[in-house]
């Protein structure tokens, strides 16, 4: 049995950070895990900068309010599901994916939590699992299923190697470069069509 794990921000929705970091007028947040591999790294620098600017959670959730699926990202996914499973497996945090999950037709998302005082201010965070991404398609691979794993960006390039098939979707020149075994997609048409010829018999 076979099922489909993607990663959710530069796939299926724009980068959150991004249209926060825009919508805030502090390019430092722009930097995502495209750009920093170490994602602990790149979370404190994340909290250290909304310390500074007096910034929380609600801020956030705001912006997220405004965010919309990419074009084409529902059509796809429904597609998807009506082939296989398929679980969204993202470092972004529970109190950010509820809107988007209710725009993507509450897809079934394994994320993170943030640790969130009683002012609002986002003090730290909790991963799931370490690892998280790689640690799900070896759990889900240990209860039987083959898994077909997709993302953008350097975080999804542990479940991409260990699943039994990988694509990069809308990832980065500098990422496809250094990765050249996996397929590359831009549209979402093409897409599907390679994970349906890696799940069908």
């Amino acid at each position: 049995m076979y099922i489909v794990c993607l990663d959710l921000e530069g796939v299926l929705v724009p980068e959150i950070w991004i249209a926060f970091a825009q919508a805030a007028g502090i390019p430092e947040l722009k930097k995502t895990t495209r750009d920093e591999p170490d994602y602990d790294k790149l979370m404190q620098g994340r909290l250290r900068i909304l310390k500074e600017h007096g910034l929380g959670l609600k801020e956030i959730q705001q912006v997220i309010a405004t965010i919309d699926p990419m074009p084409g990202a529902k059509e796809f996914l429904d597609a998807l599901r009506a082939e296989t499973q398929v679980i969204i497996i993202s470092d972004t945090f529970e109190q950010f994916a509820k809107p988007l999950m209710q725009k993507l037709g509450w897809p079934t998302i394994f994320c993170n939590t943030l640790e969130v005082s009683e002012n609002g201010e986002i003090t730290g965070y909790r991963m799931r699992v370490e690892k998280s991404k790689y640690a799900t398609v070896k759990a889900l691979q240990s209860i039987g299923f083959e898994v077909v794993a997709a993302g953008d960006s350097y975080n999804d390039l542990g479940m991409i190697q260990e699943g039994k098939a990988g694509f990069l979707f809308k990832s980065t020149p500098q990422i496809k470069e250094a990765y050249p075994q996996y397929q590359a997609f831009e549209e979402y048409g093409e897409f599907l069509q390679a994970i349906k010829k890696e799940i069908r018999p």
